[in-house]
C-alpha cells in the first residue's frame, strides 16, 4: 500500500477538492490575487496614458509612440510562460509578492528615464514584468476552487485586468498634480501590496509540484492542435483588449484631438466595459456552448470595427462603436477560457493556459504598431479598423465551424 508521503505526484495542474463549498482561505486568496492582478496591470500600463506627453516631450513620431507603448505588452505576454512555470514549481505565495516588489524598480525608473527615448525603451521592457501576474493568479485560484465554483472565481480574478482602466483614468489626472506623482503612488502601492501578499497568500496544501522539466511540459502542450486554435481566438479577444488599452489614448488624442485627461477617461471607460463583460462571457458559456458565445461576440466586434473605419463623430456614434467592441472583446476573452477546459486534456490545462494567455497578450503587441505605421503612412486609421474586422470575422467563422466540435483527447 502506498503511503501519502510516498505517493507519486503527476506533473499537472493542482486538483482541489471536487465537491462542496470552497474554504474561507479560497476567497481570501481570490481577493488578494485579484487586487494584485489589478495593481500590477496598472503598473504595466503606466506608459500608455502618458504616451502623448512622452511623445511631445521627446518629439516622437506616431510609430515611435506606438512602439514605446507596445514594448511592455510584448515582454509581459511572453514572460507569462516562464512565470507560469515558476509558479507551478515555487507557488504563488512566493511569486506574487516577488513580482510585485520587482515591478517597483521599472516604475520608479520612469522618472529619470522619461526625457530619453532609449532609456524609456529599456524601462518599458522591464515594466513588462507587471504583465506576468496573470500566470500566477490563474493556477492559484484554480487550485483553491472546485470545478462547480471555478468558472465564477476565474471570472472574478480576470476582472483584475481592470487595472488598465484604473491606469487610463487616474494616471493622467495624477500627472496634472505632478509629472512624477503617478509613478511614486504606484510604487508605494506595490510595496504595500507585496507585504500584504507575503502575509495573506497561501498555496493550496495539496498543490502538486511538477516533476518533469519545463521544456517537456511546454513541448507536450505545443504539440496539441487545440493549443494554437485557442491561442488564435484569445489573441483576437484579449489581444484586442490589450491593444485598445495601450493605444486608444493615443488614437483619441491624435484623431479626435482630445486632451490626455479626456482621452484617458474614454479609454478607461472602454477597459471597464471589457472587465464587466469578461465574467459575462464565462457565465454565458455555462449555458451556451462557449464556441457559440465566442463566435457571436467576435461578430459584434467585426460589425462595429467596420463602422468605426468610416470615422464617425466621437459623440455619440464613435463612442457607441468602441463600447460595443469592448463588450464583444470582453465576452470573447471570457468564453475562450471556458472553451479551454472543454477542449484541452485535463492533465495539460495548466501548460495550455500559459501558452494561450501569453498569445493573448502577444496579440496586443502588433496592432498598436500597425495602427501607428498606417497613420504615419496614410494619415488615417481606417485600414487598421478594417483589418480588425477581418480578424474578428475569421475568428467568428472558425469558432462556429471548428471549435463547437473540438473535444479533449
Amino acid at each position: 500500500m502506498t503511503t501519502p508521503s510516498s505517493a507519486p505526484k503527476a506533473p499537472s495542474t493542482p486538483a482541489p477538492q471536487t465537491s462542496g463549498r470552497p474554504p474561507a482561505a479560497a476567497y481570501r486568496n481570490l481577493i488578494v490575487a485579484t487586487l494584485g492582478f489589478a495593481l500590477t496591470f496598472w503598473a504595466w500600463n503606466l506608459v500608455a496614458p502618458l504616451a502623448g506627453v512622452f511623445g511631445s516631450d521627446l518629439g516622437l513620431s506616431s510609430f515611435a509612440q506606438s512602439f514605446l507603448v507596445a514594448v511592455p505588452v510584448l515582454v509581459g505576454s511572453l514572460g507569462r510562460i516562464p512565470v507560469g512555470a515558476l509558479t507551478d514549481r515555487y507557488g504563488a505565495r512566493l511569486l506574487f509578492p516577488l513580482i510585485s516588489a520587482l515591478t517597483i524598480i521599472p516604475v520608479l525608473l520612469i522618472i529619470p528615464a522619461r526625457h530619453h527615448f532609449g532609456a524609456m525603451i529599456v524601462v518599458a521592457f522591464l515594466l513588462g514584468l507587471g504583465g506576468t501576474t496573470f500566470a500566477i493568479g490563474i493556477p492559484l485560484v484554480n487550485s483553491w476552487f472546485p470545478p462547480a465554483h471555478r468558472g465564477l472565481a476565474l471570472g472574478v480574478f480576470g476582472m483584475g485586468m481592470g487595472g488598465v482602466a484604473l491606469s487610463g483614468y487616474f494616471t493622467p489626472r495624477m500627472a496634472k498634480h505632478g509629472e512624477n506623482l503617478p509613478f511614486v503612488v504606484v510604487a508605494i502601492a506595490l510595496a504595500v501590496y507585496a507585504v500584504l501578499a507575503a502575509v495573506l497568500i497561501t498555496d493550496h496544501p495539496d498543490r502538486t509540484i511538477p516533476t518533469t522539466s519545463l521544456g517537456k511540459r511546454l513541448g507536450a502542450a505545443g504539440r496539441l492542435r487545440v493549443t494554437w486554435e485557442l491561442s488564435a481566438l484569445y489573441a483576437i479577444g484579449f489581444g484586442g483588449i490589450v491593444a485598445f488599452g495601450v493605444y486608444l489614448p493615443t488614437y483619441l488624442k491624435t484623431w479626435y484631438e482630445l486632451n490626455p485627461t479626456d482621452a484617458g477617461t474614454k479609454a478607461a471607460g472602454f477597459a471597464l466595459v471589457t472587465v464587466v463583460f469578461r465574467p459575462v462571457g464565462g457565465w454565458l458559456s455555462d449555458r451556451i456552448h462557449p464556441a457559440t458565445v465566442t463566435a457571436w461576440a467576435l461578430a459584434l466586434v467585426a460589425l462595429f470595427a467596420i463602422l468605426q473605419a468610416f470615422d464617425p463623430a466621437l459623440n455619440p456614434l464613435g463612442t457607441l462603436c468602441f463600447l460595443l467592441m469592448a463588450a464583444g472583446l470582453g465576452t470573447a476573452s471570457g468564453s475562450v477560457f471556458a472553451l479551454v477546459s472543454q477542449a484541452t486534456p485535463q492533465s495539460q490545462v495548466g501548460s495550455v493556459t500559459g501558452i494561450v494567455g501569453a498569445m493573448g497578450g502577444l496579440g496586443g503587441f502588433v496592432p498598436p504598431l500597425v495602427m501607428g505605421a498606417i497613420y504615419s503612412a496614410k494619415d488615417s486609421y481606417s485600414i487598421g479598423f478594417m483589418l480588425l474586422s477581418d480578424l474578428a470575422l475569421a475568428g467568428c467563422v472558425y469558432a462556429l465551424e471548428r471549435m463547437r466540435t473540438a473535444k479533449a483527447e
